[in-house]
């Protein structure tokens, strides 16, 4: 068994990313992994998908001005100047996590101005986060990202085991799906494998088979309505949707092998 995985979640908006993240970080903490689930999208609902209580209030490292500022010595809100590029960030996991069911959880947040790419304190801080994760971090490491891979750069992608692109069957997630591996491909991420979410059957299957030539299917999960209820009930996805979980232990499994 590898004794650790990296895994970047992507895709368009509303195919389930979340739900596939939180199911991969429980199918590995199953077989044993100790799991760190990343939270770097905007929407920052992996808490919930995990079972986390509705209380319970985690504010995203970008936020957190202060500690920014401390690392990298420049007020958040600024841009350019005098500040750290490579600041401290390994001791922050431990301090910001919280855990459930031995799975822990690390809410990132966005930076919502300036582009992915802006030199400022907060887009500093994340990526110096998530070059740490991915190089230093010795367990399974899933990050549920927004529909791009801004933050990961050419110091990074070779430590990505696989960029998992979600899809649904529809033609506007396959077309971003293509649009990120064109991205990847910039930067030298070549690792890169799709899972098919909101699959009804056999016609779905043949439709997405037929439109990801090239690109590397690496399992169907199904539709259920029992997702969606837990959604409402803001429970786990597993909880009402066992054979979602059959199925994501199987992807698991073939994430793993390296398949």
């Amino acid at each position: 068994m590898k004794d650790a995985i990296k895994l970047a979640i992507t895709g368009k908006g509303g195919v389930g990313k979340t739900t596939i993240a939180a199911l991969l970080c429980k199918a590995f903490s199953e077989k044993g992994y100790k799991v760190l689930a990343v939270d770097s999208d905007p929407s920052a609902n992996l808490s919930s998908a995990l079972g986390f209580p509705e209380d319970l209030k985690i504010t995203p490292l970008v936020e957190m001005k202060e500690l920014i500022e401390e690392r990298t010595g420049a007020a958040t809100g600024s841009m350019g100047g005098f500040l750290k590029l490579n600041p401290q960030v390994d001791d922050i996991p431990e301090q910001l996590c919280k855990e459930i069911n031995g799975i822990k959880l690390l809410v990132m947040g966005t930076v919502k101005k300036g582009g992915g790419g802006c030199l400022c304190p907060e887009n500093i801080i994340l990526k110096a986060m998530v070059q740490n994760l991915l190089l230093q971090r010795k367990e399974a490491v899933v990050m549920d990202m927004e529909a791009g891979i801004e933050h990961l750069g050419r110091a990074t992608a070779q430590a990505v085991d696989q960029l998992v692109v979600v899809i649904e069957p529809g033609k506007r997630s396959i077309e971003i799906a293509y649009r990120i591996k064109a991205l990847a491909d910039d930067i030298k991420l070549t690792k890169i494998v799709l899972i098919a979410n909101k699959v009804r059957g056999d016609e779905d299957r043949a439709y997405l088979l037929k439109n990801t030539d090239g690109l590397s299917l690496l399992g169907f999960m199904p539709f259920d309505e029992g997702i969606l209820r837990s959604d409402m009930n803001r429970e786990p996805p597993w909880k009402m949707s066992p054979q979602s979980l059959d199925e994501m232990r199987k992807i698991a499994d073939r994430i793993i092998s390296g398949q």
